[in-house]
This record gives structure tokens, sequence and C-alpha cells, in this order.
């Protein structure tokens, strides 16, 4: 299984989906990523982490509530931002990035 370093490692954007299954705003959000990723197919990586079963990479990234979202390009970190998103909030910021 990939390192989340590698999974954030790529030339590819990586959008990191922080959330929780407890979590009822990180419920709304699924359906959100699900347009971001049709708009943008290959482009770019989401992938979620349960920040109940990866405390550790939640606490490297200074995840203080959830949902949150990171934005990586080749391993570093260059778009944060906790709360609810619309997709097209979403989309103009990853089209920045690619």
């Amino acid at each position: 299984m990939a390192s989340f370093q590698d999974l954030i490692n790529q030339d590819v954007p990586v959008l990191v989906d922080f959330k929780a299954d407890w979590c009822q705003p990180c419920k709304m959000m699924i359906p959100v990523l699900k347009q971001v990723k049709q708009n943008f197919h290959d482009k770019i990586k989401i992938i979620k982490i349960d920040i109940d079963k990866n405390p550790a990479v939640a606490q490297k990234y200074g995840i203080r509530g959830v949902p949150t979202l990171i934005l990586f390009k080749n391993g570093k970190e260059v778009w944060k931002q906790s709360g609810v998103l619309q997709a097209n909030q979403i989309n103009s910021i990853i089209n920045n990035y690619l």
C-alpha cells in the first residue's frame, strides 16, 4: 500500500478530503467531489482520509475540523480550506494549479 507521501507526490494535483464517518457536513461533500472528479477526470486525483483512522496524518497537516480539503501539487500543500464548499469553488481553485 502506498504511503500518504507517495499519494500526494504525483505529477497531477491531488485533492485530499479529510473527513470522518460521524461528520454530517463531510457527507454533503460526497456529491460535490464526484462533480469535481467528473469535471477534471484524470487531470487530478481525489483521495479521502478518515481522520479517526489516520490521526498522525491529520495532525501533521493541522486538521482542526472536518471536512477539510487540501490541494497538493508535487507533494507540496498549495491550498487548504475547511468547511463545505460548492463544486464550482473547488473547480476554480484547482484550475489555478493545472
